[in-house]
């Protein structure tokens, strides 16, 4: 790997996930509930944030769906659902009807849709538009996710924000920091020789350039991490036998979800974390497979209900609990899609679409304004809420702190949390 390349990498995924990856951790489903966390754990009563990415653009028309709106059946003849496929929300909306878990949610008045979310001059690649909500800055490139920045703005701490799998978003690399890793299985550092190597990269020196002091961080990161979390999840693979399988066998064992998927497996780690009383505020996890240019209807239906079934375990596995009520979730993708179908069923990169803000201390409703399907722009819907405005919300009103030094300006706020 050449040398721009490497630092590209550290820049958009931080050495911790490399190094990860490198150290050959397996998937897992865990199956066990953390015992105790360490003397740094959390106090009930702070936010945390799960922020949850749909990958591919998630076909917004499909997933809200304006039933009620002629304009949306004649767009996608064969594609639309009907009044009678949907789960109405009110007399114009309702949700897939692979979406009954977050329907229980709206009904509670637990369940925030912001609608018409994007950003002035959109973009149709699926790279730059990701690029662009991971670091939350749609005008220029930048070299720091959004709550990388936010990270920086914090007390140093590896477990602030923690990925879970093998790779660490964009989102969370910060010019002097990033988020963690946690891989879906025990966290194996290599051989005692190289670890080693590892502990003496992860000690700073003085005159060391800043890209050397980003990859002693990143170590050092990395070493915290297992040092606090990898005996527990070592304990728990090795329990597999009594309490459990593995993700392969996950849909055998007698306690195992039907249906089980990568989602539920990553949320399954975020479930005990919290439960433990971990010290992490934010959580990454994701879910890909939504880029639908052709058989949508079934294939985003089933999608659909592979994030439901899985936010819906989640929420149920922390009822009650001590952090339960701490818990709010984000759930995006990177555009959504164009308004009429296209040739194979399918429909192509589009532009603004629904963002879901979930939780127990959610202010349920509807935020933002319905995008016209008219009033279009050359065949794109007209975003009605900048993204970062979403953002300005959850760092303000689940993480306590000031947008404005995050996101780099002020964002008009949403009252999403109760």
């Amino acid at each position: 790997m050449d040398t721009l390349t490497r630092r590209r990498f550290l820049l958009s995924s931080g050495v911790v996930a490399g190094t990860a990856l490198a150290a050959g951790a397996t998937g897992v489903t865990l199956n066990h509930v953390l015992s105790r966390a360490r003397t740094d754990g959390r106090t009930p009563g702070s936010g945390i944030l799960v922020l949850v990415t749909l990958y591919g653009g998630n076909d917004g028309l499909s997933t809200l769906v304006p039933y009620a709106d002629a304009a949306y059946h004649d767009a996608r003849p064969g594609l639309a659902f009907t009044a009678d496929q949907t789960l109405h929300l009110d007399d114009a909306l309702g949700l897939n009807a692979a979406l009954p878990g977050l329907k229980k949610r709206w009904d509670e008045r637990r369940l925030a849709i912001v609608r018409g979310v994007g950003y002035p001059k959109p973009d149709h690649s699926h790279f730059r538009s990701m690029a662009i909500w991971q670091t939350a800055a749609p005008e220029h490139a930048a070299t720091t996710g959004w709550l990388g920045r936010w990270l920086d703005s914090q007390p140093h701490d590896p477990l602030r924000a923690i990925s879970i799998g093998a790779v660490a978003p964009p989102a969370l690399a910060g010019a002097r920091t990033s988020g963690a890793v946690l891989p879906l299985g025990p966290l194996r550092l290599p051989d005692s020789a190289i670890t080693g190597a590892l502990r003496l990269a992860a000690k700073p020196s003085d005159g060391e350039s800043p890209l050397q002091a980003a990859v002693a961080a990143s170590c050092s990161d990395l070493l915290a991490v297992a040092d606090q979390l990898g005996p527990t999840l070592a304990h728990l693979a090795a329990s597999d036998q009594n309490v459990g399988a593995s993700l392969e066998g996950a849909a055998a064992a007698p306690n195992a979800k039907k249906g089980a998927g990568p989602l539920d497996a990553q949320l399954a780690v975020v479930s005990e974390c919290i439960k433990a009383g971990a010290p992490t505020q934010v959580y990454a996890v994701s879910l890909g497979g939504f880029d639908t240019h052709a058989n949508e209807k079934d294939l985003q239906s089933r999608m659909l209900g592979e994030l439901d079934s899985a936010l819906a375990g989640f929420v149920a596995d922390l009822e009650g609990s001590a952090h339960g009520a701490d818990v709010t979730m984000l759930v995006h993708s990177e555009f959504g899609r164009r308004v009429a179908a296209n040739g194979s069923d399918g429909t192509d990169h589009g532009t603004a679409g629904p963002v879901f803000v979930l939780g127990a201390g959610v202010s349920g409703g509807f935020y933002g304004d319905e995008p016209s399907l008219t009033n279009l722009d050359n065949g794109d819907l007209k975003f009605t809420t900048d993204f970062r405005s979403v953002y300005a919300s959850v760092l303000n009103q689940v993480l306590g702190s000031d947008p404005a030094q995050t996101l780099g300006a002020s964002f008009d706020q949403l009252p999403l949390i109760a």
